[in-house]
């Protein structure tokens, strides 16, 4: 039986672009994995696309053209270095930092700075913002100080000089600060003298609080027999004898009263059983 020409060379051609593709599948296919994401150099056309940023999962590309993927997970990276205070003593101190690139940028962190953008810009920013930070502070208030608001101001002039090359400044912590050992020890010596010297101060107050109050009281109470001893005069312990004469002479028991002719005499009571 004679063959179809035009389908042997049909079969012919299916089966040479089946080989070419599986040949070159490296070169036409690729993927992005979970956490990265991709920009594409196009040597026959504009070069670097930086614009088009390729997603995860499988994609298409002339064999001529070449992909460039980047990690755009949070990364971790600890510096410790060696600075100066304002009074040019050294300062150890550990710093850890979270970063990431830009997602969208990343086309134009690889044409500005390049892959290795850790090295070139993120480590080199954190040791100058923390050089600059640490070095307005003398070793005592590095000791004392807020270390959040160190902290902060390092973090604020990484992050701006991070923007500015599209990388993410996530945070930034401080995880240690150390000072030469004689200086910690005159800042502790010192310190301890500043919270006895507190402490009688406080308990100076306290005491001196105290007298005051107990002088107050005393005023009070000089004062109340004050107002009551003017208030017993004469004619009101007169009154309240009467009264009190009367109850008891209105009362079952037996008794005499006994009334004296002087204007100020009291009344006297005498039990009627004597």
């Amino acid at each position: 039986m004679d063959k179809n020409p035009k389908l042997i060379r049909l079969l012919v051609i299916v089966g040479v672009a089946v080989i070419l593709i599986i040949a070159f599948s490296s070169s036409l296919f690729f993927t992005i994995g979970p956490g990265e994401r991709g920009v594409m150099y196009k040597p026959l056309q504009d070069g670097l696309d930086k614009e088009y940023v390729y997603n995860q999962g499988l994609h298409v590309k002339a064999p001529w053209n070449s992909i460039i993927v980047f990690e755009v997970r949070k990364k971790e990276n600890e510096q410790s270095m060696e600075v100066l205070s304002s009074n040019g003593l050294d300062i150890s101190i550990d710093v850890s930092i979270r970063y990431r690139p830009e997602v969208e940028m990343i086309g134009y962190l690889y044409n500005d700075v390049g892959a290795d953008y850790l090295e070139k810009i993120v480590v080199p920013e954190v040791r100058s913002a923390t050089r600059e930070v640490i070095g307005n502070y003398k070793p005592e208030e590095l000791y004392s100080s807020d270390r959040r608001e160190i902290q902060k101001q390092i973090y604020t002039r990484t992050d701006s000089a991070l923007n500015a090359n599209h990388i993410d400044l996530d945070a930034l912590l401080i995880r240690s600060i150390k000072l030469p050992s004689q200086i910690k020890a005159a800042i502790e010596r010192k310190l301890t003298e500043q919270q006895e010297i507190q402490q009688k101060e406080y308990s100076k107050q306290k005491a001196q609080k105290e007298a005051e109050r107990r002088e107050i009281e005393a005023n009070g109470k000089a004062k109340a027999n004050e107002i009551l001893n003017a208030s017993l005069t004469d004619k009101v312990l007169r009154d309240k004898a009467i009264e009190a004469t009367e109850r008891l002479a209105n009362s079952e028991n037996s008794k005499v009263v006994v009334i004296g002719n002087s204007e100020n005499s009291l009344p006297v009571l005498l039990s009627g059983d004597k």
